[in-house]
């Protein structure tokens, strides 16, 4: 059984970066209890702690981890520990028709109602005692616009290939600005190591978000998080998948607008044949129709990234852990 760390960050970076100071070294089978900034920088107390955007907790240095291993990042605790959050106040005009955005909304909301300077995002009120997450503002006229607290970590990876510093906007096989509605209390999240020590960095807190955070947001706030790190020796996958008590899922990861989504599926799908034929023992015509029969496509980013998921009552025995 592996050491609990309280890690406390008080310099946050925008960059996944093996330069940038480590927060913590950790072993593998080590526990790490922290916490997140909001993606504009803002704290649980409400102080301004760093710039936008999507300021980041780490980077975690995991001892042994070399590169070709897989860092898998068990996500134990992921909880709201404050009472709002923001959006968006429009969805992002990229998931509409054109025809259909010459009439739309303006995006002017209010100025200064979360941030100064914006006029776009809206407050939300997170219950955490009753569990449910509720506009503040503007009142909605038909709708209660109330729904079930569920809690995410959008930010998550590690540090790229070579010198590669990606900033924490974009996503890719590295991990990155991710925001898959499926990495939540309870998700493994596996990653490739490309770096002695891997440089792990977690943020990007979210109360809700919907599938492929069509507003550009979601519930943007502040997280408690607890995780445990373990390292798989020469298991890289080619980039981010996730596991839960109900499903893996393997996630074509990309920079929005790099490519279409039919990239992102199109990788998914492909890590998706060899992790079944790897882990599982499946020749490759059993993981054709296993995917063909049971698959689930999700889109995790509207102009990015596409995950297939597979439910694990469907799976065969693992062959390594």
């Amino acid at each position: 059984m592996g050491t609990t760390h309280e890690v406390f960050a008080e310099t946050f970076y925008r960059t996944f970066s093996a330069t940038n100071p480590v927060l913590a070294r950790i072993a593998a089978g080590d526990t790490v209890r922290t916490r997140t900034l909001d993606a504009g920088g803002q704290d649980e107390h409400d102080v301004r702690r760093s710039d936008p955007a999507n300021p980041l907790t780490g980077p975690f240095y995991i001892e042994g981890a070399e590169p070709g291993d897989a860092l898998l990042v068990r996500f134990d605790r992921v909880r709201c520990n404050r009472d709002w959050g923001f959006s968006a106040n429009r969805l992002r005009l990229v998931g509409l028709l054109p025809e259909a955005v010459e009439g739309i909304y303006s995006n002017f909301y209010r100025q200064d109602v979360i941030r100064p300077g914006r006029a776009d995002i809206i407050p939300w009120d997170i219950d955490r005692a009753a569990g449910l997450v509720r506009l503040r503002e503007p009142v909605a006229e038909v709708s209660r616009l109330e729904f079930p607290i569920s809690t995410m970590v959008g930010c998550f990876g590690v540090a790229p290939a070579g010198g590669f510093v990606p900033t924490s906007l974009p996503s890719g096989a590295y991990g990155g600005n991710v925001d898959y509605n499926l990495v939540g209390e309870g998700a493994t999240i596996v990653l490739p190591v490309y770096h002695p020590g891997a440089y792990l960095y977690v943020g990007d807190g979210h109360a809700l978000q919907a599938d492929g955070e069509p507003l550009g947001t979601a519930v943007e706030t502040t997280l408690d998080l607890e995780f445990t790190v373990e390292v798989r020796r020469g298991a890289a996958p080619p980039g981010p998948r996730v596991e839960t008590a109900d499903v893996i899922a393997s996630i074509g990861s990309q920079p929005e607008f790099v490519s279409d989504l039919d990239r992102a599926l199109q990788m998914a799908t492909t890590d998706m044949v060899h992790w079944l034929g790897a882990d599982y023992g499946m020749p490759a015509w059993e993981a054709h129709l296993l995917i063909g029969m049971v698959g689930r496509y999700d889109v995790v980013t509207v102009a990015g990234s596409m995950a297939l998921r597979i439910p694990r009552e469907h799976l065969p025995p693992r062959l390594r852990s």
